[in-house]
């Protein structure tokens, strides 16, 4: 009978889970009644804590991948050499009859020459003629703007490291640890970005829109040169890493 009364009774202790959970929600009614009655109070420790928790974020320059080579440009081609001066030959051609298949016509006049007519030429039979060239001709100019970028635009100032500047992704910041997005926009001749695209994403497309848009408000370069030191607008490669 003993034994009995006594499993009876460990029976009904609570379990350790039991217990857990009704601490929890004891916890959890605690802390609406707060948030209903104290909201401020609430949320100044919430801050608190979050502050404890701090995001390092890392920015680099990204250069982009070299362009290719030009094609070359084939050579201009050679003036061709002016016509040989023809000298007709001795022989007089006869007045035919009945043509029946036409000759070549002789000269006029004999000479000592192989030739069928007498004079020079207008043009010869090369790429060019003694006048004007038919060729590719010599190409003394080009069509196209010249010129180019001698040095490519720098950044000299402003930064986007505030954690606070990004939402929280669901499944929290950790999500986003250890990822990367690059931004290219083109420096203008004041040194501001603009015209923002990303060249390479990150999993998180909010937070890629949001680094072009910081990228644009905050970043300062100075501008490309060209040749002769005159700033030119020229694309810039912006690399947001996360830690």
């Amino acid at each position: 009978m003993a034994a009995e009364t006594s499993f009876a009774n460990a029976s009904r202790r609570p379990r350790p889970l039991t217990l857990v959970a009704i601490v929890l929600l004891h916890l959890a009614a605690i802390y609406g009644l707060a948030r209903a009655f104290a909201p401020d109070a609430v949320a100044s420790v919430e801050d608190s804590v979050l502050s404890t928790i701090t995001v390092t974020v890392e920015t680099k320059q990204f250069e982009p991948p070299p362009p290719p080579e030009p094609e070359p440009e084939p050579d201009a081609g050679e003036q061709g050499n002016e016509g040989r001066k023809a000298v007709p030959r001795e022989v007089v051609a006869p007045e035919p009859r009945i043509v029946v298949k036409p000759a070549p016509p002789a000269p006029k006049a004999s000479s000592t020459g192989a030739a069928d007519t007498s004079g020079a030429r207008d043009q010869g039979t090369g790429t060019g003629a003694g006048g004007t060239g038919t060729g590719t001709g010599s190409g003394n100019g080009g069509s196209g703007q010249g010129g180019g970028v001698a040095t490519k635009p720098e950044w000299i100032g402003g930064r986007i490291n505030n954690a606070r500047d990004y939402p929280i992704p669901p499944g929290g910041r950790q999500a986003r640890v250890g990822t990367e997005v690059v931004v290219k926009v083109t420096v203008g001749t004041d040194g501001r970005a603009s015209d923002c695209s990303v060249f390479r994403p990150s999993p998180d497309a909010e937070a890629d829109a949001i680094t072009c848009r910081l990228v644009v408000q905050r970043l300062r370069f100075r501008p490309a040169t060209d040749a002769a030191g005159n700033p030119v607008a020229a694309p810039f490669y912006w690399r947001q890493r996360w830690f």
